[in-house]
């Protein structure tokens, strides 16, 4: 069951008479009962745990077993699914939907698993992400990342801290996105892909394969064409580091080497680079393989 909050008397007139959108009954409130941050019209579940400090806006609806922690704010028509966890001091903005059923042909209700949200992250209008359905993990997200209008994460995907999605970029099922990674708008990331930390994606790109760390790619479908040398001193990187980062790049991608012959050279640059350490990790791992570098 549902109900709606309001200050001092009963069920919004709206939710009133409109349960049948929902397929809901609001309830009345006993008089007299304050609940200071959630408008009127919002529609919140029984069992839905918000934190008195959150903020609940005009035609909210949160499910059953929803979870809001403190300092959250949700402004207007956001609906978050019984899936979710928030941690603290997330905002959702109009139209937001968190914990979606995923756009998978053989999903059942049964099925879903969590969509885990951290701290202080930002979702602007109508972003769209799924809760998981085949990962025990469900879909994660870290903290402190920023998704503009239209941005959509599919089911079972972890994405990292500090992470900007732009405008209509997407994120296909089961694709892993590390730190501080920059994607354009519209981009588009294949199911099952990894993109390593700083990271920066052109606008319109398509991504099929994994993107290294500290990487910059581009096209339809994603391309190397250098280091993300700007993304690196904006996080502080010094140039040392940086001239590491592109000999390992330089391996990988300008040197014509077979791929093992490549890993082996980095083996010997990352005794003493914990950057090139990580760029040569996350190739060893790569299911998808690398992208290719621009001709």
């Amino acid at each position: 069951m549902y109900s709606t909050i309001e200050g001092n008397r009963t069920a919004s007139k709206w939710a009133r008479t409109k349960p049948e959108l929902y397929g809901i009954i609001p309830r009345k409130i006993q008089p007299g009962t304050r609940m200071p941050h959630i408008h009127s019209s919002a529609i919140l579940g029984d069992r839905a745990q918000v934190d008195p400090s959150a903020r609940i806006g005009p035609f909210c609806i949160v499910e059953d077993g929803a979870e809001i922690g403190p300092g959250c704010v949700l402004e207007s028509n956001v609906k978050v699914h019984g899936s979710v966890r928030m941690g603290a001091n997330n905002r959702a903005c109009h139209g937001a939907v968190l914990g979606a059923a995923p756009q998978d042909l053989g999903f059942t209700p049964d099925k879903a698993r969590p969509l885990t949200i951290g701290e202080g992250n930002h979702f602007k209008e109508n972003v769209v992400i799924s809760c998981g359905v085949k990962e025990d993990h469900g879909t994660v997200i870290g903290n402190h990342n920023y998704l503009m209008n239209g941005a959509h994460v599919g089911h079972d995907c972890i994405v990292g801290d500090h992470n900007i999605f732009a405008s209509q970029a997407t994120l296909g099922g089961h694709v892993t996105l590390e730190d501080r990674i920059f994607l354009s708008g519209m981009v588009a990331v294949h199911q099952f892909c990894r993109i390593g930390s700083h990271v920066m994606v052109g606008g319109l790109t398509g991504v099929g394969q994994d993107v290294p760390p500290f990487a910059m790619v581009n096209g339809q479908r994603a391309r190397y064409i250098g280091l993300n040398a700007v993304g690196l001193r904006r996080s502080g990187f010094n140039p040392a580091q940086r001239q590491l980062i592109k000999r390992a790049h330089r391996l990988l991608f300008r040197a014509g080497l077979p791929l093992e012959e490549a890993l082996a050279r980095l083996r010997e640059l990352a005794t003493d680079s914990p950057e090139v350490a990580a760029v040569l990790v996350f190739a060893e791992q790569s299911r998808r393989g690398l992208v290719s570098a621009r001709d």
